[in-house]
């Protein structure tokens, strides 16, 4: 997939694939960053991109938990989906380890809600940005920060 890159799903069942397709062409570690208003699509998007890993279990959402950490099948390497909704400043992000978490050079990590990392936010990155549009489908862009 190359970037910027911009989409319209007209189904769950097309975000979702177009997680689980990103997913699939990652190499090394990532972090997608993900920033949308409640319903626009984010953990569809995130549970196709969790299939696309090789999860096969249900991705709970961590809402509350603020963090959940997957094996990635057959590899060496975590799968860490973060959900920022509840989080109220600098400290919980770093009371549920983040920067920790960004470091790790085996981790593939996807933060809903990236918008609240403030200062956190990693240089190195993919950003999606969902929206939906009158019709009831999704738009998505994508672009990737090299920084």
């Amino acid at each position: 997939m190359d970037f910027p890159y911009q989409i319209i799903t007209k189904s769950a069942e097309e975000t979702s694939r177009l997680g689980q397709e990103l997913a699939q062409e990652l190499a090394g570690a990532t972090i997608v960053c993900l920033y949308g208003e409640l319903g626009s699509g984010k953990t569809t998007f995130s549970q196709g991109f969790a299939k696309g890993l090789g999860i096969n279990h249900r991705l709970l959402s961590p809402t509350f938990i603020i963090v959940r950490r997957y094996e990635v099948p057959q590899t060496i390497r975590w799968f860490y989906h973060v959900d920022l909704y509840r989080i109220k400043g600098d400290i919980d992000i770093e009371g549920v380890g983040l920067p920790e978490i960004f470091t790790d050079p085996s981790a593939i990590v996807l933060i809903e809600w990236a918008d609240r990392l403030g200062k956190f936010l990693p240089k190195k990155r993919i950003d999606i940005r969902f929206a939906v549009n009158g019709d009831g489908s999704h738009q998505l862009w994508m672009s990737q920060q090299k920084q």
